[in-house]
């Protein structure tokens, strides 16, 4: 299968006619996303193991040639923010014209006929089921693809090899949040039985992600079945909600992974200027510890700075590494065997105390205390 879902860009990763209109494209595409659904069975399509058979399809050949590289030789010296805007806004475009274009062939009898489904051989499946394969499947492997591009873009590229990583993609994809569908946004066009499907999936650890991959293969199915399953405005809603679906899925892997770029950078800008790789680590966590719950941003961040503390400093704290409650006495102990001057420490407090937003009261007290420890160092 090779698809170009994105801005003219096949499953290989290469370009095809610019000149193509956005119609002519998506006709192409859809016929080869057509000719993968021939190849499913009814029991792939109603099982949603069709979805664990995409990913792999639609991901592989296309995310390693569609790198940083990739971008870089095209759009060199282009902030990622216009380009990531570029790309979502021509994906909702084709989500849009692929809505229109499936929706004409659909029936108010395909929801009654995917429950209906049964058997192993492709010639069982209905036509008008597979219609809505094609639709689904298109949206899919849009949004995947869309999702893919943007962490590409911000130079922060998922793993796929990596259960978590791949997970991650998935979420971010259809704007899975917090370890459930997300509980605004596409979640309502959902009826209440598929919620307790999707419930049971991402209830799951992200070590299972691969193994429940036919369950939002489902989520998928019967999300698309709500928007033709109301006569007369199949067509219209289908446009609606192709384009809206993935205009979200956009914004939410551009939110997602802007804001990871954002702590990978903070992360680099902090360790390249300390000539104190151990005493940066302290006060950081120092900092984040400070709270009683650590947010996903300080976990990122201080994941980060020991990562690069490693690679750029040689530094690996086992001590820092084998920690469970934290002294803060051991933190000034710490402190007070460095030599040269710490002062840049008390710029790493504060910023690692605004990573998730404006410091909290324990964060600020300890960088009030960390402020008067320098103050009095000064002074000997």
């Amino acid at each position: 299968m090779t698809t170009a879902p994105i801005e003219g860009v096949d499953a290989d990763g290469n370009e095809t006619d610019g000149d193509d209109t956005d119609r002519e494209a998506v006709e192409h595409e859809q016929a080869e996303i057509r000719e993968f659904v021939k190849r499913l069975s009814a029991d792939d399509i109603r099982s949603g193991n069709w979805f664990t058979k995409l990913v792999a399809q639609a991901l592989s050949a296309y995310t390693r040639k569609v790198n940083w590289q990739y971008f870089q030789e095209r759009y060199a010296g282009v902030p990622a923010d216009v380009i990531v805007d570029q790309r979502i806004k021509m994906a909702a475009r084709y989500a849009a014209i692929e809505g229109g274009l499936s929706a004409g062939a659909y029936t108010a009898a395909v929801a009654a006929t995917i429950g209906s489904l049964g058997g192993a051989s492709p010639a069982t499946v209905p036509a008008a089921v597979a219609t809505l394969m094609v639709d689904v499947a298109y949206i899919s492997q849009l949004q995947l693809r869309l999702a893919h591009d943007i962490a590409v873009l911000y130079r922060v590229p998922p793993d796929l090899d990596d259960p978590e990583d791949l997970w991650k993609m998935l979420r971010v994809a259809f704007t899975i949040k917090s370890g459930e569908a997300a509980r605004t946004g596409v979640i309502k066009f959902v009826p209440g039985l598929t919620r307790q499907v999707i419930k049971r999936f991402y209830a799951k650890s992200a070590l299972s992600a691969a193994k429940g991959l036919p369950y939002v293969g489902k989520y998928l199915l019967q999300r698309s079945v709500i928007k033709v399953g109301i006569p007369l405005v199949g067509v219209p809603l289908s446009v609606i909600l192709n384009r809206w679906t993935t205009l979200l899925a956009g914004r939410h892997a551009q939110a997602v992974f802007r804001n990871e770029a954002r702590v990978v950078e903070l992360a680099e800008r902090l360790t390249a200027r300390t000539e104190h790789p151990n005493a940066m680590l302290w006060v950081a966590w120092l900092v984040i510890a400070a709270d009683r719950e650590k947010s996903d941003n300080e976990a990122l961040l201080m994941r980060h700075l020991v990562r690069l503390a490693r690679e750029r400093h040689g530094v690996v704290d086992e001590g820092l590494a084998n920690l469970v409650d934290l002294d803060p006495a051991d933190v000034w102990h710490r402190l007070d065997a460095e030599a040269g001057d710490l002062g840049h420490l008390l710029d790493v407090a504060q910023q690692v105390a605004e990573v998730d937003g404006p410091a909290g009261k324990r964060e600020q007290a300890v960088i009030a205390e960390l402020r008067e420890w320098l103050g009095l160092r000064a002074t000997r």
